[in-house]
């Protein structure tokens, strides 16, 4: 399951696409020079269970520390996996 990425230097999204069909989302903000807010998250009914809301976060997190930038999440799911994984709390706002 490839994650993919796109970003505008203003606004981006970490996504799953599958036969030219975004299946799982995640868009952000950027706030500055040095973080991002996640605000919404979704994934394809069809893929529900498996994971594919994690993989986003994660994306999220491995770009947050490549760049040095904070995540604020503001999207109750990636709140929750970010309060789930203490490992995350170096790129935590």
């Amino acid at each position: 399951m490839k994650i993919q990425q796109i970003d505008n230097e203003k606004k981006g999204e970490f996504f799953y696409e599958l036969d030219e069909k975004k299946l799982g989302l995640m868009s952000y903000s950027h706030a500055g020079s040095d973080k991002i807010i996640i605000d919404h998250t979704e994934v394809d009914m069809s893929l529900k269970g498996q994971g594919l809301g994690y993989k986003l976060v994660e994306a999220a997190v491995n770009y947050a520390r490549e760049n040095n930038i904070k995540i604020m999440p503001l999207c109750p799911f990636a709140n929750a996996v970010f309060k789930k994984r203490s490992e995350y709390n170096d790129v935590r706002f």
